[in-house]
Parts: C-alpha cells; sequence; structure tokens
C-alpha cells in the first residue's frame, strides 16, 4: 500500500488512534492549540508535500470548536501542498438541518458541506449521515458508510428468543427495515404523534411486539428522551425486553440518567464520539475498523461497497 498520512483534531484522538492501529500506522503530529482569547491555532508539524492526507475529526460537541479547528486544519494541510485531503467525520455534526422544515430557517448541512470544500477537501467520509440526501450537499464524492454492520453482528451475540426490529418513528423506518432484512427479523414501528396542540406526544406501535424482545434501531441518541419513552410503551404493549442501537451517542443533557434509571435494558452505541467510561446500561462498540477499512479501500482505488456486501 502506498503510503498516506493519518491526522487527528482534539474531538475523538482516541478513535482517531485505534484507527491507525488498523491501519497499521501512527496519527501523524498536529499542535492544536488556542491562543488566549479562544481561536484555535494549528501546526502541521511535518512535511505532507505531495501526499495524500486523512483528518479524522468528528463535529461533536462542542460542535462550533471541533468544526472550526478540523477547517483551519484543512486549511493548513492545504497550504502545505498535501496532494490530497480527504475529511474523515464519523459523526456530522448540523445534520438534522436538512431541509427548510420551516419558513426562513437555514439548512445548515449544506451550509456545512460548502464550508469543507471551500476549505479545501477532495473527499468526505462519514458514518449513518442523519438524512441520507446530505451526500447530495458535496459537489465532491461523500462516501456515507452504514453503520449496521456492528450493531448485526452485536445483536446475532446475543441469541435473542423472540426478538424484533423496532423503528423509533416514521422516518427511521427505511434504517429499520434495513436491520430487519439483515436478520430475518419482523418489523414494528413506534408511531409519535399529537392528538391536539398544546397535548403532550402520543405513542402507539404498529405491529405486536407482546412476549417479543425489541431492538430499536437509530442513527443516534441524543437526550434519550423519545427512545426511554418508546421503551416505556413497548414495554407496556408486553414486550419482554427492549434494548437500543443507535450509531452516534451524543447523549446530551439528562441521556445518562434516563438511560440508567428508566425501562430501557441496554443502550448500544459506537465511539463515534467520546462518552463517559462505564456508564450504566451503555454498551459501546468500536466503528474503528469500518472506518479504518474505508481509508484504506479508498487510498487503494478499491470497492468501499463491498465492505458491507459479506
Amino acid at each position: 500500500m502506498s503510503t498516506f498520512k493519518l491526522f487527528s483534531g482534539s474531538a475523538n484522538p482516541e478513535f482517531a488512534k485505534k484507527v491507525g492501529e488498523y491501519l497499521g500506522m501512527n496519527v501523524s503530529d498536529a499542535k492544536l492549540n488556542k491562543f488566549s482569547d479562544g481561536e484555535i491555532s494549528v501546526q502541521i508539524t511535518q512535511s505532507v508535500r505531495g501526499q495524500d492526507v486523512y483528518i479524522i475529526q468528528p463535529t461533536c460537541a462542542p460542535t462550533n470548536d471541533n468544526l472550526m479547528e478540523l477547517l483551519i486544519m484543512i486549511d493548513a494541510l492545504k497550504r502545505s501542498s498535501a496532494k490530497s485531503i480527504n475529511a474523515v467525520i464519523p459523526y456530522y455534526g448540523y445534520a438534522r438541518q436538512d431541509r427548510k422544515a420551516a419558513p426562513r430557517v437555514p439548512i445548515s448541512a449544506k451550509l456545512v458541506a460548502d464550508l469543507l470544500e471551500k476549505a479545501g477537501i477532495n473527499r468526505v467520509v462519514t458514518i449513518d449521515l442523519h438524512a441520507a440526501q446530505i451526500q447530495g450537499f458535496f459537489n465532491i464524492p461523500a462516501d456515507n458508510l452504514f453503520g449496521s454492520i456492528l450493531f448485526v453482528n452485536y445483536i446475532k451475540s446475543k441469541n435473542l428468543k423472540n426478538p424484533i426490529i423496532a423503528s423509533p418513528d416514521i422516518g427511521g423506518v427505511a434504517r429499520a427495515r434495513q436491520y430487519a432484512d439483515k436478520l430475518g427479523y419482523d418489523l414494528v414501528i413506534v408511531d409519535k404523534k399529537r392528538e391536539k396542540a398544546n397535548e403532550s406526544q402520543v405513542m402507539n406501535i404498529i405491529g405486536d411486539v407482546k412476549g417479543k424482545d425489541v431492538i430499536l434501531v437509530d442513527d443516534m441518541v441524543d437526550t434519550a428522551g423519545t427512545l426511554v419513552k418508546a421503551a416505556e410503551v413497548l414495554k407496556e404493549k408486553g414486550a419482554t425486553s427492549v434494548m437500543a442501537c443507535c450509531t452516534h451517542g451524543v447523549l446530551s443533557g439528562p441521556a445518562y440518567d434516563r438511560v440508567a434509571n428508566g425501562v430501557l435494558d441496554e443502550l448500544v452505541i459506537s465511539d463515534t464520539i467520546p462518552t463517559k467510561k462505564n456508564a450504566k446500561k451503555i454498551t459501546v462498540l468500536t466503528a474503528s475498523s469500518i472506518i479504518g477499512e474505508a481509508i484504506r479501500r479508498i487510498h487503494n482505488n478499491e470497492s468501499v461497497n463491498s465492505i458491507f456486501n459479506n
């Protein structure tokens, strides 16, 4: 394999190190600091002239700092004559604002794509975008990898007696169907609606979950309110157990307490975003092999899609 360089921002250096270990290489050094007024300072400490480089930086909280650091690293590498700059963004922040859902609101996911391209990237690699159409916001190659490969293998290892896949909302049905097809399980849907204005949200279950081991699947878990509420309703309808598989563990605000103290039996996430160690009822799987293999294949002009065909 021809050589390339791997860099990491400060958002998730532990994850970048795991990717480097998968690839059999070290993460290259870069000085990442802040000036006294909070401005970000970046210095690439070795030559990258004529080199293909990959920067690993999820744009998780603090989102604005991590995004700005990524943009400045890209600029530093471009001005250092890197041959190509590939932004590996395991978790793509601002993805929830992917369309005009109300008057006079931005499409922030598109703005971020424009900023990254303008800064000088040649390709973007990510996992489980919140909305698949974000791929089309880029005018360069954009690889949206599937995190389901991690969770499918984990679910199989649980040897559940009566498993069934559940989507936590109508919008996630396509993702849930992908899991159901891979595992050969049936599918149910949690339908959320408000009966009247100013009334609390009502959840209805489309399908039978009595006596079932339910697996809720989603791309991300933020405050965990929806997941925990869905688990409560599923158990009220007779589910034996409820676990959730979410690629990105944003876990903001009361999320950890909700998971620890709620009826959800287990939350399974990946390590695209740093999380608390040994959090109660939370299992963390590493996505470093998916990212590492994608980088290897991209660099060697091999098919990325074939990673997920087995």
